[in-house]
């Protein structure tokens, strides 16, 4: 049970109305629990709005899911683990290919280089050994794309962090946290 609980659009500030009914537009008609939590505060909710905005238009759609899986894996979020298994099976990802993301792995090879990266970063917290990075640029990664995959790596722990603080209901159909479990 969220430990803060899931406020209506009319119990957030004024300030998140126009976030919200944004996101509630473009995300179907349904404003998932975590951003109507985030929607108690604007500046948080604004903040990751942007954040994740601007990290959507980095690398490809499969490898932001890959690094996404292995994160939220990583730190155990099971909100975050079953919303990202959920748009990644939207994003034509098989469910091979997803239990093999949260494992820090994929089938092609740069993909994989990526996902074991981001695995390995959030076990080291950011410590990684140089080899690691340059392992990423032999990958076929530009200097510039490690550092958007160590940001959505910190997108993704920070939504890790809130979820796994405040535990809200999980609005998505809902996956097991231990690899292989069903939930």
């Amino acid at each position: 049970m969220s430990l803060i609980p899931v406020p209506t659009r009319e119990e957030i500030p004024e300030a998140s109305h126009a976030i919200y009914d944004q996101l509630k537009k473009t995300l179907g008609g349904r404003v998932p629990n975590m951003f109507s939590i985030l929607s108690l505060s604007p500046n948080a909710l604004d903040g990751v709005r942007h954040l994740q905005g601007s990290l959507a238009k980095t690398l490809n759609v499969r490898t932001r899911h890959l690094i996404s899986l292995a994160v939220s894996q990583v730190n155990g979020c099971q909100y975050c683990l079953s919303a990202h298994t959920y748009t990644s099976g939207l994003s034509k990802m098989t469910p091979e290919e997803i239990l093999l993301g949260r494992q820090g792995k994929a089938a092609d090879p740069k993909e994989h280089a990526a996902a074991a990266f981001a695995k390995k970063l959030v076990e080291l917290r950011g410590k990684v050994p140089a080899e690691d990075v340059i392992g990423l640029r032999s990958a076929g990664y530009t200097d510039a794309e490690i550092i958007e995959i160590i940001s959505l790596c910190a997108q993704f722990l920070l939504t890790n962090f809130i979820n796994n603080a405040i535990d809200p209901d999980v609005d998505f159909p809902a996956v097991d946290v231990e690899l292989g479990a069903t939930a």
